[in-house]
């Protein structure tokens, strides 16, 4: 009984741990390739990062350099394809955006699809638009640290929107 007591007295006066909330301001950044712009493709793009929640933060079209477009895949530079996709990103327009929201680098890759379109699901932005490896209209950043360089690479910080999204007390708690 004094054990039972114990119990319960401990419960009621025990203070739970603090929910580890994660961060709602993480950021990725997203890139609509000169394939995804040629086709009409930015609006809808836009608008499937829009509906499930996150937030646009920067956003401008650029026609990309060849040194720029080397820096930013300098990790696929001994690859044999790398002089092929320099040249494929450098051909036309590419709007390059930064999103925030929670998960949104991990979401928005899951949101983009495989790399490869032939494996990419229905429902996806690649699976939906794509059919060749070598023209799937997107990039994504990987994981937050290449989303942070790859962010500082493409924007200045005074190109960076921080706003509170009408929409963030119905998104998160």
């Amino acid at each position: 009984m004094i054990v039972t007591l114990q119990l319960i007295f401990g419960y009621l006066f025990w203070k739970k741990p603090a929910k580890n909330k994660m961060s709602n301001t993480e950021r990725t950044f997203i890139a609509i390739k000169p394939d995804g712009v040629q086709r009409g493709l930015v609006g809808k793009i836009i608008q499937r990062f829009e509906e499930k929640g996150f937030k646009l933060v920067a956003m401008k079209m650029i026609q990309a350099s060849q040194a720029h477009l080397e820096e930013h895949y300098a990790d696929l530079s001994k690859k044999p394809f790398f002089p092929g996709l320099v040249k494929y990103m450098g051909s036309g327009p590419v709007v390059a955006m930064v999103w925030e929201g929670l998960g949104v680098v991990k979401t928005g890759r899951v949101m983009l699809g495989e790399t490869d379109p032939a494996k990419s699901l229905p429902g996806t932005i690649r699976g939906d638009y794509c059919i060749h490896v070598g023209r799937n209209i997107c990039h994504g950043s990987d994981a937050v640290d290449s989303a942070n360089k790859e962010i500082k690479l493409w924007f200045k910080d005074a190109e960076l929107s921080d706003y509170k999204s009408c929409e963030s007390d119905w998104l998160y708690e």
